[in-house]
């Protein structure tokens, strides 16, 4: 293998290594097996022009129009000419797949789903950064530069991850680019010629120049990295550096986008319960006649180890003037709109804002960030509640018995990534949740005999002095000990309601507060409190009270509740027309979130895809299978080539003198075609004689082969030059033998490159040009000479 093409393959590698910090940013992962493909591909493009060989800006130009034909039948094909050939309305879908995913990695937290749009934004990006990199490392050959984009690459993923293992993947990006400029400065070493050359060492030889130099090497990089790696740790006074998880602040960028890390806001809640005086944080005036289910929500937790619920990473963005559709909520259950004004103590600083869920809308003053999936406020880089005072429009959400018990089966997104429980946690927490269950018809009716259980049958007794517990068996000591607040009940019931499959989180907030003269409700520090949350498909995330003596038991998990599940003709859902619509609307009860997952089910979204014939035509489907055959068979065609050419001049051939003649001639060149392959270019100054001395003597062959070689260039010689040529037996075995001799001498790179790559295949670009050359001659013999008649003026 030729050191450029060692060094395209590093800077391929690299490339890939760089990509793989972006991981732990979307799930599946197996969008890296698609850019490796990809990457693998654009590679090979920019060999084949560098060994043409194009000029610098035409091979740059081929990588580019490879690439965007592969990302044109790998995701817009439906949308190319032909499936291939990339049109306007190719360039206009590329445009709204970048949009879609823009918008839902605003959306989604990390890890966030592999949809279309996402998907195209990361092998996309790869693509692009492995193009640049493949330019400056081996077209231009000036690898230094090329970490430039590597580091934009994993810069972009260190930004946005806040994992344990980033160190993990500075440390996989860091050795790729390490790789290669290590291959970068052996290519440049091996030109110096054969003294650099690492001949082949033996035992108590020197070594040669160019290990040295290669070793040292390692031995700098490998030292850097290390330095890179291990100082920060050994100097904690050294924050923000290049493996610090966390920020100063909760958002990033000029406001508009950004991610909040998963910080506990448990810690002070059990010390808030236990204060001697219970001074006033919140002052509420709301349009609500019943106040006793007016919970204030901070932050919801969704993320469980089996120690512990926190909030998961998520992503933020501006504060929407109108809050979306709550995720789940339908337009068959009764709501009504309420209005709060809310008015924080001036030493109170909260980062989240405090609301009634779900919000529909915020009016407030100062740099807060909307988090999208949990419907929360947070502030940015400082801001907190201290003395702010804001309205709060939220829904008063009144689903019955009925609607919940009714409810279908959550989606298979959310069951994902809500129904998650580690192994570790206790098996005696899903036992338990299955016997207290037993008989249940369906979730509804388990999750109010979970609530009953702790609430009122279960003998648990309500006390702020006990410990909050660590640990993996901290719910199972609960169970044990039944004793605790509202942190042991919320965790335990969410976390033996995502054993039966509900989707279940924590919320933490306030419990509803004391009704004042004035018409107020004031909200005391003894307020603190967490509950949680179960998802029902058509209803949403809806709230469970299994804290005895604590907070309101919810309407809908009383048995006796008359309820209705008509809804309320006063609440027409917005955007609403008394028009009738003249295509199928989506369903409030999927949400945006979900629906860019494909986990809805839809009569519309089936109605979408069965079109007519109930498919694409044949003829598509046809071109696409064309096209993929092309896109295989492209990088295969060199070796099946020359397995064509090969069998064609070793094959049978006529027992006249002239057929003889011609099969010599055309065992000869496989031959030297075959001894090109590995490295060893013809001569055709030479006589037959002196080039098969020639390439027995390049191609270290043993004495048989170089028997067979010699055989062959006598029977060349007697048809070249003999009166009366004697034909000559058994060529085409002696060029198979010679052929395996070359496999045995030579190592597995030369091997797969003269398989894969035959440097022979050449021929058919000579031919091409020699063809177009006599076309021309052809066609300029055939056009009709004009002459202008004699006397006439021109």
């Amino acid at each position: 293998m030729s050191g450029r093409a060692r060094l395209a393959l590093t800077a391929a590698a690299a490339t890939l290594m760089a990509s793989c910090a972006l991981l732990p940013l979307v799930s599946p992962s197996t969008w890296l097996f698609q850019a490796a493909f990809l990457v693998a591909v654009q590679t090979g493009a920019g060999a084949a022009a560098r060994r043409v060989p194009l000029a610098r800006p035409l091979t740059v130009a081929a990588q580019a129009l490879v690439t965007l034909l592969m990302l044109t039948v790998v995701f817009a094909r439906g949308h190319a000419i032909a499936g291939v050939v990339p049109g306007p309305d190719t360039f206009r879908y590329f445009g709204d797949l970048l949009q879609q995913g823009s918008d839902d990695v605003s959306r989604y937290a990390i890890p966030a789903p592999l949809t279309p749009g996402i998907r195209l934004m990361v092998v996309g990006g790869v693509l692009v950064v492995g193009l640049v990199v493949d330019t400056l490392a081996v077209t231009f050959r000036s690898a230094a530069p090329a970490g430039l984009p590597l580091l934009a690459l994993y810069s972009v993923a260190a930004g946005l991850s806040d994992g344990p293992s980033d160190w993990l993947w500075f440390l996989v990006a860091a050795a790729g680019y390490l790789m290669l400029l290590l291959a970068e400065g052996r290519d440049r070493l091996s030109q110096w010629g054969r003294v650099f050359g690492g001949a082949a060492r033996t035992p108590g030889a020197q070594e040669s120049g160019v290990v040295a130099p290669v070793r040292t090497g390692r031995r700098i990089g490998f030292a850097v990295l290390g330095v890179a790696l291990f100082v920060p740790f050994a100097m904690p006074s050294i924050q923000g550096g290049l493996l610090d998880g966390t920020g100063a602040g909760v958002g990033v960028g000029n406001g508009n986008g950004g991610t909040i890390s998963a910080v506990n806001p448990l810690v002070s809640l059990r010390d808030s319960l236990n204060v001697d005086e219970d001074r006033q944080v919140l002052s509420v005036r709301t349009s609500s006649d019943d106040v006793s289910d007016l919970y204030l929500r901070i932050v919801s937790l969704d993320d469980f180890d089996g120690t512990t619920w926190k909030p998961a990473q998520r992503h933020i963005t501006g504060v929407p003037n109108t809050f979306p559709t709550p995720a789940g909520l339908s337009g068959d259950v009764r709501r009504t709109t309420v209005k709060s004004t809310i008015s924080a103590a001036d030493w109170y600083a909260q980062d989240w804002l405090p609301m009634p869920y779900p919000p529909s809308g915020v009016k407030v003053a100062g740099t807060w960030r909307y988090e999208p999936v949990g419907m929360t406020l947070v502030g940015d880089h400082g801001q907190n509640t201290r003395g702010e005072t804001y309205q709060v429009t939220s829904l008063d959400v009144q689903p019955t018995a009925e609607q919940l018990a009714a409810a279908p089966e959550p989606t298979a997104a959310m069951k994902k990534d809500y129904t998650k429980v580690p192994s570790s946690l206790p098996s005696v927490v899903a036992q338990t949740a299955k016997e207290v269950t037993a008989g249940s018809a369906n979730h509804y009716e388990e999750a109010v005999k979970l609530q009953d259980y702790f609430a009122v049958t279960g003998g648990f007794q309500y006390d702020t002095q006990v410990e909050v517990g660590r640990g993996e068996g901290a719910i199972a000591n609960f169970l044990k000990q039944k004793r605790g607040f509202c942190v042991h009940f919320s965790f335990a019931m969410a976390a033996m309601a995502r054993t039966l499959g509900i989707p279940a989180r924590v919320a933490v907030g306030f419990a509803p507060g004391t009704p004042q003269a004035d018409g107020t409700v004031s909200v005391g520090l003894k307020d603190a409190h967490a509950w949680p949350e179960l998802y029902f498909e058509g209803v949403g995330w809806t709230r469970f009270e299994p804290t005895p003596t604590r907070g309101t038991t919810p309407s809908y998990t009383v048995s006796d509740t008359p309820g209705s599940s008509v809804p309320d003709e006063t609440l027409p859902s917005k955007g609403a027309s008394a028009a009738p619509s003249a295509s199928a609307s989506q369903s409030e009860s999927c949400p945006a979130q979900l629906r860019r997952q494909d986990a809805c089910a839809s009569p519309s979204a089936a109605a979408a895809v069965q079109s007519g014939d109930g498919g694409p035509p044949w003829w598509q489907l046809a071109l696409w299978a064309l096209g993929g055959l092309v896109v295989v068979a492209l990088p295969l065609s060199p070796m099946l080539y020359r397995q064509q050419v090969r069998a064609r001049r070793l094959g049978a051939h006529d027992r006249t003198p002239a057929g003889v003649a011609a099969h010599t001639l055309a065992v000869w060149l496989e031959l030297t075609d075959t001894a090109w392959d590995f490295g060893i270019l013809p001569d055709d100054s030479q006589t037959p004689r002196n080039a098969a001395a020639r390439i027995v003597r390049l191609g270290g062959l043993d004495p048989v082969a170089g028997a067979s070689v010699h055989r062959v260039a006598d029977a060349v010689e007697q048809v070249l030059y003999a009166p009366r040529p004697r034909p000559t037996a058994g060529l085409g075995d002696d060029v198979r033998r010679v052929t395996a001799a070359f496999n045995g001498t030579v190592g597995v790179p030369s091997r797969l490159r003269a398989l894969f790559a035959p440097r022979s295949a050449v021929r058919v670009v000579w031919a091409a040009s020699a063809g177009r050359a006599r076309l021309r001659e052809r066609v300029a013999a055939a056009r009709p000479t004009l002459r202008k008649p004699s006397g006439q003026e021109g």
